[in-house]
This record gives structure tokens, sequence and C-alpha cells, in this order.
């Protein structure tokens, strides 16, 4: 009556160079425009802080705006205003300012 119906084998699929470009493409993509950008902009910013000098403006990540008095290994005096000098870490240093900002502001 009822015949048995008798299921051929499939060949195994083996995974192809096709099966992966949308990975490969997706991780193309990431790599220019995530991480290489971020490398870059670590890359400006050690070289600033390397190139960093007395008498410089700057503005710390707290938003502090200062005119650098010394500078340390770790550490940078800053003075933002006259005769008050305060200590921030080297690293907190976000912006370097054209000479004569803090004046106008």
């Amino acid at each position: 009556m009822i015949s048995l119906a008798h299921a051929q084998t499939a060949a195994a699929a083996t995974p192809g160079l096709t099966d992966f470009l949308p990975l490969i493409i997706i991780g193309i993509l990431f790599w220019f425009m995530l991480i290489r950008p971020q490398m870059k902009r670590a890359k400006e910013q050690k070289q600033m802080l390397s190139e960093l000098s007395k008498g410089d403006e700057v503005i710390t990540a707290s938003g502090q705006v200062g005119k650098v008095a010394k500078i340390g290994d770790q550490y940078i005096s800053l003075e933002i205003a006259d005769g008050v000098i305060t200590h921030v870490q080297k690293s907190s240093i976000q912006t370097l300012l054209p000479k004569g900002t803090i004046k106008g502001l």
C-alpha cells in the first residue's frame, strides 16, 4: 500500500569563500570606519602631548582652560588664573589652543 520513501543523502556542503564574504566585508568596513580613525586620533593626541611646552594654552578633559607652567613626566602644572596653579595628569590635556586665546575669553 504505502511505499517507503528513501531519502537520498545530500552531499556535504563545504563552506566556500562566498559564504564568508559578508563577514569579511563587515570586518573591512569596521576597520576603516572605526578602528583606523581612532588609532589616528590617538597618535595625534600622543604627539601633541609630547610636543607640549611651557607657556602653551590648553583645555583639559574637565574643561579647565589654562597656561602650562611646568611639565613633569606624569603631571602638568596648569596656571588657570594669575597665581593659581593646579596639577593635572598629562593625559587629561585634550586640546592645544592658539596663543592668546585665554585673553580673548
